[in-house]
């Protein structure tokens, strides 16, 4: 948390306005970074940064999972009350093994739970990297907007403008390890580019300080964040653990795709 201190006051200090994903939707700044979480676990630290954020009349959006040890409405509604966007975190395709139509319901519902507690006008799937379905794929059958939603970050944000920086698995590196965050934008643009070069939270400083880009969207799990050595270690230990089975996944999704185009050019010879 001390670090993330460091990015939150080289933040304050540059020209840039901190926005929450709902606001630039509805102002679309021009010269900004979105500050966003996903809670996924570990609600205490997430209400940490929560409070620090805070501290410096930083507005960020808070993505809640429909859980049993996130979904509290204590921390939901004190997230809230500080000023921060409270957004959904869905992962209904996964409850709903794959059905849409009982996905859409489960959305609703689940929707409507936390709407008890905060104005919600956002969501953002949630990535099990194991699971089987992507969250995402029930928007191929619906429109979010429908439902009251106004945006979703992988939609609804243009990355041909918006540089995308994520600790997805423990690293700002653009490393093969990451199975459900990934962008749907070609492999030559600006993300693909130059996120390879961000690896670590000295460098995320560095670049929001030299303002060489007009938006970032910078995606902070609150969960990994934390000052205990013991926490600390704890974390770094399980999410190398982690990142091998997701770095083996892709590279099984790869030698299948693989086999598949392999096959395909020999059935049309």
């Amino acid at each position: 948390m001390s670090k993330y201190r460091e990015l939150l006051e080289v933040i304050v200090s540059s020209s840039y306005e901190s926005i929450t994903v709902h606001d630039y939707l509805m102002s679309l700044a021009d010269k900004c970074i979105i500050l966003r979480h996903d809670v996924d676990r570990a609600v205490d630290r997430n209400l940490a940064m929560a409070r620090l954020e805070a501290t410096y009349d930083i507005k960020s959006t808070y993505y809640f999972r429909h859980v049993k040890d996130v979904f509290l409405p204590d921390a939901i509604k004190e997230i809230a009350s500080m000023g921060h966007e409270v957004g959904f975190h869905y992962e209904v395709m996964d409850k709903a093994k794959g059905d849409k139509e009982k996905a859409l319901e489960i959305f609703r519902k689940e929707l409507e739970d936390l709407r008890q507690y905060a104005d919600v006008t956002t969501a953002c799937m949630h990535g099990n990297p194991f699971a089987a379905w992507s969250n995402r794929d029930i928007w191929t059958n619906y429109d979010f907007r429908e439902t009251g939603i106004i945006g979703e970050p992988y939609f609804s944000l243009d990355y041909s403008r918006v540089l995308y920086l994520t600790d997805t698995g423990r690293t700002w590196a653009d490393r093969n390890i990451r199975v459900k965050d990934v962008l749907d934008v070609d492999q030559d643009c600006m993300n693909s580019k130059l996120t390879k070069d961000v690896r670590s939270t000295d460098d995320v400083i560095s670049l929001v300080r030299s303002e060489e880009f007009e938006q970032i969207c910078i995606l902070a799990h609150p969960n990994r964040w934390c000052d205990s050595i013991f926490g600390w270690t704890t974390e770094f230990v399980m999410q190398n653990f982690k990142n091998i089975g997701k770095a083996g996944i892709i590279q099984y999704r790869k030698m299948t795709k693989g086999y598949e185009r392999a096959s395909n050019i020999s059935s049309n010879k």
